[in-house]
Formats: C-alpha cells, structure tokens, sequence
C-alpha cells in the first residue's frame, strides 16, 4: 500500500472502517470507558486522515491506526483521566457488550483480531488491574502483552528506547500481579459451562425474590463487589451481604430480569416496576464472575447503561420481551 493510495478518500475510509471495533476495543482496554474509547476512536480517524501522507507502507495500515490510537488513549489520560480511589474501584468503568465484541470476524487462534478481544484480557477484573498502571507502562502492557508487537514496534509508537520499553513491560506486570488475584483460574472463568448458567439462574432468581440469604449462599468467602461510579469497594462475604442489607435490598420488590453477556462474563439486567408507567423500567445490570463454583465478584452498572448494551428500554406488565 503506497501513501498515494491512501490520498483517496473512500479507500482511506474503508482501510480504516475495517479496524474499527477492535481499535474501539483497544482503546476501552486503555481507557475502561466505552464512551471514551468511542470519542478516542473518532480522534484517531481524524488524526490519521489529517496525516494520511505520513503513511509510507512500512507498516501495515492496522499497526499504523493503532499507533495513532494508543497516543491519542495517551493524550486523553494526560488531560483529564484521575487516578483510581484509594479503595481500589475503579469509578469511570463501564462495561462493553458481548454483541459489539461479536462484530470481530472469527480468525485463527494467533490471529491479531482474535488476540486483541482475548477472553481474559477484556474481563472486568482485567480491565480493573489496567486502570491501575500508569498511562506509559498501560499502553505498553496492552501493545506486549495483549496484541503481540515487538519491543522495537513498542519504542517507535511511543518515541521510547527499547530499553526502556522492556523495564516498563516489568512494572506493568508487577502491578497486574499486585491488583489481580494470586492464581490465574481465580480471575478468569474459562469457558461458560452448565454449572455456570445454572449458577446464574439461581443468583437471578434470588436477586427478583431480593432473598439475601439465598444470595449469600451462592458466593465465595473472598467475593469482591463495587458499583462504578459510586465510590466503595466490598472485599468478603460478611462485607457484600452487609452493604446489601444496609442499603434495604431485601425490602425490594417488583423486579424482573433479563439474562445478557458483557465483557465476555455473564450478566443479568435488572427492571424495577414503575406504577406510574405500567411498565418495569431499567434498574442495573449484575455483572458477574465465577470460579470455585461460586460467584467471586458481582459488578453492578446503573440503567443508562441498557441502551448501549442492546437491552430494552422497558418491559410490559407481563415480563415478556
């Protein structure tokens, strides 16, 4: 591909259109925003066709946009990004749905779009530990560890020596190794089997009959639970069935749920029955992750998340779709 080539308008777009959800899918893995890394993708088109004659065809038009991607992620955290709380949640987290995830086209097991929506690298517990690297050794995990590049490829994109991309590639995964759990199993599910559906069949059903008992029987001793953006992290069965108690769970009622999928782990969303609109309207969406049998971490994310996710906006009287 010659720079020429990309001088013309409709064969830039369809380069570019090409990459655009796992470049989307790169920079939520920098950002853990959707709505940043859908801003940050615009920004990268925009950067690119504005310096399409930089293009020598040295590099593949993928690795090219990527480059742009990753320093205008950069930019971002630079600006305005704060630093995770002190209780270690992570407050601008959103989650990123299964059926967007799904767009990439299918490719063999080492196939670069494969890797970059990797199961383990795009769970919540991943994207969390992330949130918690410096921008510099973030992009510099994501680009080694998750897409494969080369240390030399690395220095380039971010101007930097390979030395000093190789001593950013150990910090980064000392710090992965401080924020996630100690054992690998215990952070990724595997592959969703019948346990687990019947697992979340059961929490769904406890969670519609706010039966907290039932629920506390169906988490691990080390169950870890938070609601981004509101502040508070809650590490251990005592703690989460406690915050549930407090906060008049058990008194709810007139729930209904819908099962869904983001971040490639099962989740449940919530509708509450509104009176007033003769209809059950969102409420949140229980994002969970199992290992040991047990539910190990139940994120929940509020309504004006439905949308994007591809969840109706509302269900009737009778709870049909």
């Amino acid at each position: 591909m010659s720079a020429d080539t990309l001088l013309e308008e409709s064969t830039f777009t369809g380069l570019a259109e090409r990459h655009r959800r796992e470049l989307h899918v790169h920079c939520y893995r920098m950002l853990g925003s959707f709505e940043d890394a859908e801003d940050t993708v615009q920004e990268t088109y925009l950067r690119a066709w504005r310096r399409r004659e930089t293009f020598q065809g040295r590099s593949t038009v993928r690795a090219w946009l990527y480059r742009i991607a990753t320093n205008a992620c950069l930019d971002l955290l630079a600006r305005c990004r704060p630093e995770p709380a002190t209780g270690g949640e992570v407050r601008w987290l959103q989650p990123y749905p299964d059926r967007l995830l799904d767009e990439l086209p299918a490719g063999d097991a080492d196939a670069p779009e494969t890797l970059a929506v990797a199961r383990e690298t795009i769970e919540l517990a991943y994207l969390i530990a992330v949130q918690h690297l410096a921008p510099r050794p973030r992009a510099v995990l994501i680009l080694r560890d998750v897409l494969g590049w080369p240390a030399k490829d690395v220095a380039e994109t971010l101007g930097d020596s390979v030395n000093s991309v190789n001593s950013a590639l150990q910090r980064a995964r000392a710090g992965m190794r401080r924020h996630l759990p100690a054992e690998r199993q215990d952070w990724t599910g595997g592959e969703e089997d019948a346990g687990t559906r019947e697992l979340v069949r059961r929490f769904t059903d406890a969670s519609v009959a706010t039966d907290i008992p039932r629920l506390a029987a169906l988490l691990r001793d080390d169950v870890r639970f938070a609601m981004p953006p509101t502040p508070g992290r809650y590490v251990g069965r005592d703690a989460v069935v406690g915050n549930w108690t407090d906060e008049g769970f058990g008194e709810m009622t007139g729930l209904r749920a819908v099962p869904t999928a983001v971040n490639r782990q099962p989740a449940v969303a919530f509708y509450h029955w509104r009176k007033e609109e003769g209809a059950y309207l969102p409420l949140t969406i229980d994002v969970l992750r199992v290992s040991g049998g047990a539910i190990s971490e139940v994120i929940i994310f509020h309504d004006d998340q439905f949308p994007r996710l591809g969840l109706p906006e509302r269900l009737p009287a009778d709870g049909t779709r």
